[in-house]
């Protein structure tokens, strides 16, 4: 399977690919990269972690014939060791292991290292109850496998025999969703890289990996229906655990700047005042944590008030304002979203976010107007 061809007019995607979003940014950083790539990369290590966690200075390149300066931007919020041992780990032969709680960008730092390092993110097993042998594998066009017998036609390739053929990461999404017996599939397939077809004739029989090939799961360490992996798998990955952002300021930007792509992709125009972004993604650190920025206890909901989470409602309360409103975010946009990010797991979550209302934001809204508003708006939190 090669690179997708991305002809079509991309701006009639919901959600293109990383490598079509930076694609500018990509060729930039290959016109300019003198670093040592290993075989099968399409950009050298410490392109890649550039093209990640973004460059002081925009890069200087002649990519499309004349002399052009081009933004790196930063992708990932957090911890930047974090990202130079993901790519010393798929520079060796063990896979890579995100885990970490639902809505720590595990998965967006599996897409962006799949585009940087392979020019394709789109290689992707999407881990479920449900997800079989021959989905890890390969399967057959059985009309073909009537028609001819087993032969290389026949054979429908899988994501993880796409990226063994042509030496590219593949991206296995919620591993610990699979049952242990389909997971233990990928124990011989790291151990041996290659995968044994034995309904084909020699030497198709056999795929060996080519180089560049490599495997980056992630893993919910919260959700319902995980299953342990075994003792086996585990060894043949390196875990890296991706934590909540824990700088509050870090985690405004990013909100910041999320919204305002997301806008930008809706082809929306909304004003985001500051405080009202502010105001969001302290009610999500409160609740996050269980205690104020003053020292007060409230309860922590069941559900994961991740930043993912923050983005969303942020962008939710964007539209909200764009369409009923008057093109303004305000604190009861937010106020309104915020019941559908909450109340997920458990009713006793709306208890405990009208509680926090009562305690933590009536009293904020004494001397502050932002505030005030997103108090009133409390009427909007019914279940």
């Amino acid at each position: 399977m090669s690179k997708p061809d991305m002809a079509p007019d991309t701006k009639r995607m919901v959600r293109p690919p990383a490598e079509v979003i930076y694609a500018e940014e990509l060729a930039a950083l290959a016109a300019c990269d003198s670093g040592p790539r290993p075989s099968g990369w399409k950009l050298s290590p410490r392109a890649v972690r550039q093209f990640i966690i973004g460059a002081d200075a925009p890069v200087v390149h002649g990519a499309q014939g004349a002399k052009k300066k081009t933004t790196i931007t930063q992708k990932f919020y957090g911890d930047d060791s974090l990202v130079e041992r993901c790519i010393v780990t798929l520079l060796g032969n063990r896979g890579l292991l995100l885990v970490g709680e639902p809505g720590t960008a595990k998965s967006m730092l599996s897409e962006l290292l799949s585009a940087a390092i392979s020019g394709n993110s789109l290689l992707t097993i999407q881990g479920t109850a449900g997800t079989t042998d021959d989905q890890i594998k390969y399967s057959w066009n059985y009309a073909l496998l009537l028609a001819e017998g087993p032969s290389p036609r026949a054979l429908v390739p899988s994501p993880l025999y796409s990226g063994m053929k042509n030496g590219a990461l593949v991206r296995f999404e919620e591993i610990t969703r699979c049952q242990p017996e389909i997971q233990d599939t990928l124990v011989s397939l790291l151990s041996d890289k290659c995968i044994q077809v034995p309904e084909l004739p020699e030497p198709d029989a056999v795929r060996f990996a080519e180089k560049g090939f490599n495997i980056i799961g992630t893993a919910n360490l919260r959700d319902r229906g995980v299953h342990e992996m075994s003792s086996a798998l585990k060894r043949r990955f390196n875990f890296e655990t991706v934590a909540p952002l824990a700088d509050k300021g870090m985690e405004l930007r990013l909100v910041k700047e999320q919204t305002e792509a997301l806008l930008r992709e809706s082809e929306v125009k909304v004003e985001c005042p500051n405080d009202v972004l502010d105001l969001l993604v302290t009610t999500f650190n409160d609740l996050r944590h269980g205690r104020t920025e003053e020292g007060t206890v409230v309860e922590k909901p069941s559900t994961v008030m991740s930043t993912a989470e923050a983005v969303a409602v942020s962008h939710s309360a964007a539209l909200d304002a764009a369409y009923f409103g008057n093109g303004r975010l305000e604190s009861g946009h937010v106020a309104r979203q915020l019941l559908g990010t909450v109340l997920k797991d458990n009713p006793d979550d709306l208890k405990k976010l009208k509680h926090y209302f009562d305690v933590v934001v009536k009293a904020r809204g004494k001397g502050n107007k932002t505030w005030q508003q997103f108090y009133e708006a409390k009427k909007w939190l019914r279940g």
